[in-house]
């Protein structure tokens, strides 16, 4: 189903509006970097310290705070601003890179004081805050610092992770820098905490990683687990050209580790390398995805039609080695466990369940922006304000995707300050000048500090609204601060579950053609989806295909026995509605074809695993059927097809009563020139020449074995040049050239 993700090229989309910006980075009105990820069943977040404070000529970094961001779908995230500020932070210094996990409602953050000086330690009951100390005995360092444990002769000590197990047990990495006593061969650290989670468990110890190439372990640590298996991942050093994130793999979460691969590449894009460039990630596990985090210089250089931000100091271009931001893509798995290199994307993920309007949002909350600003208000002790500042005098505006109004919305309700007259908010749909909802005017308040709640009507918006716009408008920049808003109406639409494509269930005993998977459905969650695609590029029509199921980016096109669905990778799925007749055992029978020994896929009822099944063979053109016992609960259920092993063909599932039963199409093949003797199936195939007079026929198992039969024979060399050989029973064709 995959071969490359689908890139969106600005200068050819440019002329639909929008729509063709890059999704990517997540926020384009300040500059982000050193992301750390964290998941839990509602939300995916992110933290990372900000450029924001440095010139346009920087030649260093100015790290002095924490921002937070959140997102319940993967394309609108709420950001929440700075998070935990050090210059407010009595004892702080600079904070750096830093690493963040959530377990049991309570988030915990640990940060690198001053870029070496210690490793911070903070919890909170939301990731917007309040954040407070989580060392206990009024202890505020958990490494370093305090001589609680020393830096162990790693020279920066810096860019922790924290990674807590499933049984609760939190770890603690870093490392950063050659020191004299570790060069960064080996200069990462771990340490466990006891069940407090406020102090150490005995001193750090060496993360060992097996097999490491030249490329060097420098900073970024970061520990997730994946199906029982410990990742261990890590920046490589800039000393040794473009960094990448490499890893390793173990059974024990404190190693040793081996090494695997490269997750991601170097972040600056489209060859765009920065001399001393860094790299830093975060990886969490969302809603059945599996995601990465990352920085790059998208923004400073305007790449892909994203607008150029001025640097602190106001001026427009700033160095972009000094003035990074902050992206995510979905990350694969192959079927042995490792990590595919990220694709880096400028769309970022899907959105993987459409955005409720009839809650009340934070401001800045959008999936992408244009000409504004922000402001955030840090108090120790309590929870993080972040202020939306439009600069309403140019095209100033905030997009949100994928917007389920249900039956319709009736008002728009905004908590805003307006420090002039004539500010006012347009709601748009489709684009910033497309179709108007609603027209907010805003109340006129003291200053920029005061609010007021604003209410508007609204009609036209109903159902799945794709793209919409709150478009600012003032006659001057910066009059306006805006707290959060949110929809009135009727409510969500009523989830519609996916439908069978004929709109009957499959039968089982029977067959399934796999080119008929579900219809989505609509609404919120992913029980709506019926298929999983690793890119939106339909591999089957630029081989021939044709565009069956167009829109879902499936790769299905035509071979000699019909419709096949092709490209199959690791991670994509299709699900069937099946009405299994009598409960009890049956034998699944698949038609497959590939050239690739390590392709696999299983089989599931209702999430429950029933079959895992390999594939192999040695031809694309032949069809061979591989087989698994199964066992049915009677009665409608969903039936999902998921790839677990790289690239095949599949045509259709048979399902026959009985365990280890006899393949129905094996009683109707001998009218179709195939027949079965004892256990190999053969089938005859004829030789014509190039007029189209047939030479010869014989029997073989499959298409490969025909061609080297018909070499094999005398009677080809009477025979000069181009021959095609066709499969009587299913019309597959190849040519093979012989020679006297």
């Amino acid at each position: 189903m995959k071969l490359l993700k689908n890139v969106t090229m600005f200068g050819l989309l440019a002329g639909f509006g929008v729509s063709a910006l890059a999704d990517n980075p997540i926020s384009t009105y300040h500059y982000l970097a050193d992301p750390g990820a964290a998941a839990d069943d509602d939300y995916f977040y992110i933290i990372t310290d900000s450029d924001d404070p440095a010139p346009y000529n920087s030649d260093g970094y100015k790290i002095y705070a924490l921002y937070a961001f959140r997102s319940r779908d993967m394309q609108n995230w709420t950001d929440y601003g700075i998070i935990y500020d050090a210059r407010k932070v009595n004892g702080i210094n600079d904070i750096w890179a830093s690493g963040i996990a959530v377990h049991n409602g309570t988030f915990y953050i640990v940060f690198p004081d001053g870029g070496g000086g210690g490793i911070g330690y903070i919890k909170a009951p939301a990731i917007e805050g309040p954040w407070t100390n989580a060392v206990g005995q009024g202890k505020d360092k958990l490494v370093g610092g305090r001589g609680i444990i020393g830096c162990d002769g790693v020279s920066w000590c810096f860019d922790p992770g924290i990674f807590i197990d499933d049984d609760g047990t939190t770890y603690v990495t870093w490392g950063g820098g050659e020191g004299t006593s570790r060069p960064n061969t080996d200069n990462f650290d771990i340490v466990k905490l006891n069940d407090a989670k406020d102090a150490p468990v005995g001193n750090g110890s060496h993360v060992k990683v097996n097999n490491l190439p030249t490329r060097k372990m420098l900073e970024a640590s970061y520990i997730h687990k994946h199906k029982g298996i410990y990742y261990f991942s890590y920046s490589t050093g800039w000393q040794q050209g473009a960094p990448t994130i490499d890893y390793g793999t173990s059974n024990n979460v404190m190693g040793p580790y081996t090494w695997k691969g490269t997750i991601l590449g170097d972040p600056s894009m489209n060859g765009r390398s920065i001399n001393g460039n860094n790299n830093h990630h975060g990886i969490a596990e969302f809603k059945g995805h599996s995601y990465v985090v990352y920085h790059d210089r998208r923004i400073a250089k305007g790449h892909n039609g994203l607008e150029i931000i001025p640097a602190d100091d106001g001026k427009a271009k700033p160095n972009e080695g000094y003035h990074r931001s902050v992206s995510v893509d979905e990350m694969f798995y192959n079927a042995d466990g490792t990590i595919q290199t990220v694709k880096v994307t400028d769309e970022g993920p899907e959105q993987i369940e459409n955005f409720d309007p009839y809650d009340w949002y934070p401001a800045l909350t959008s999936s992408k922006q244009k000409g504004i600003r922000s402001r955030s208000n840090f108090v120790p002790g309590k929870a993080a304000e972040h202020v939306l500042l439009p600069l309403s005098s140019k095209e100033s505006w905030l997009r949100v995707s994928g917007v389920d109004f249900g039956t319709a919305a009736t008002g728009f309700t905004v908590e805003a300050a307006s420090a002039a007259d004539n500010n006012k908010i347009e709601i748009r749909t489709g684009s910033a000048t497309g179709t108007l909802a609603g027209t907010c005017t805003l109340t006129k308040t003291k200053d920029k500090s005061t609010y007021a709640e604003n209410k508007c009507e609204v009609e036209g918006l109903k159902g799945i609204v794709k793209q919409l716009f709150l478009v600012f408008k003032g006659d001057r920049d910066s009059t306006m601060a805006i707290k959060a808003w949110g929809f009135e109406g009727s409510g969500t639409t009523p989830p519609e579950p996916q439908k069978p494509f004929s709109g009957k269930a499959w039968e089982i005993p029977g067959k399934i053609e796999m080119e008929d998977f579900d219809i989505p459905g609509s609404g919120r969650g992913s029980e709506i989806k019926s298929y999983s695609e690793n890119d939106s590029e339909d591999h089957g029509i630029e081989n021939g295909g044709t565009s069956y199921r167009e829109g879902t980016g499936v790769d299905i096109y035509k071979k000699a026995t019909g419709y096949i669905v092709g490209y199959n990778q690791s991670g994509e799925w299709l699900e069937y509605t099946v009405n299994v007749k009598e409960a009890g055992d049956y034998t699944m029978f698949a038609s497959v074809a590939t050239d690739n020994s390590t392709a696999s896929f299983t089989l599931s009822i209702d999430d429950k695993s029933i079959a895992e099944v390999p594939v192999a063979g040695d031809s694309w053109d032949d069809f061979v059927k591989v087989k698994a016992n199964v066992t049915l609960p009677a009665g409608e259920h969903i039936l999902r097809f998921a790839i677990t092993g790289d690239w095949f063909d599949i045509d259709y599932m048979t399902f026959a009563a009985g365990k280890d039963a006899k393949d129905p199409d094996d009683e109707t093949t001998a009218i179709k020139g195939f027949r079965v003797l004892g256990a190999d199936a053969v089938a005859d195939f004829d030789v014509f020449d190039l007029s189209g007079k047939k030479v010869s026929s014989f029997t073989a198992r499959n298409i490969h074995e025909a061609k080297k039969l018909w070499r094999d024979n005398p009677q080809s060399r009477n025979v000069q040049g181009v021959c095609i050989i066709r499969n009587r029973y299913n019309g597959v064709i190849a040519k093979v050239r012989t020679t006297r």
